[in-house]
């Protein structure tokens, strides 16, 4: 940020931040250090809504979706690469639409 002439304050905490926000450059200064962040850290879930998404899960592959992964251990979501095609992904509200209905939390 100070690269593109922002002012930079350190809190109390040590923690940084911009002085001129409402300044015309900070938007382009934005834009060009965001990429520069580190990746979020991933969001823990709670005890019951880990316990939700493995019930979820055996829930599919009692249903005949064998290959349905577990969840995250950590943030309780389901990834993609591991478990299933591309296609079977696609096909899974398709072709497995009771199951899904079924085995899925709703929200409240």
């Amino acid at each position: 940020m100070q690269q593109h002439g922002m002012t930079i304050s350190y809190g109390e905490n040590g923690a940084p931040h911009v002085v001129e926000k409402e300044s015309p450059r900070y938007a382009e200064a934005q834009k060009a250090c965001l990429p520069l962040l580190p990746a979020p850290s991933p969001v823990p879930a709670g005890p019951q809504e880990l316990a939700a998404a493995r019930k979820a899960s055996e829930c599919m592959r009692e249903r005949g979706i064998s290959w349905y992964p577990d969840p995250n251990p950590v943030t309780g979501e389901v990834d993609q690469k591991e478990g299933g095609t591309s296609e079977q992904w696609q096909a899974l509200k398709r072709d497995h639409r009771d199951a899904y209905r079924a085995c899925m939390p709703r929200p409240s």
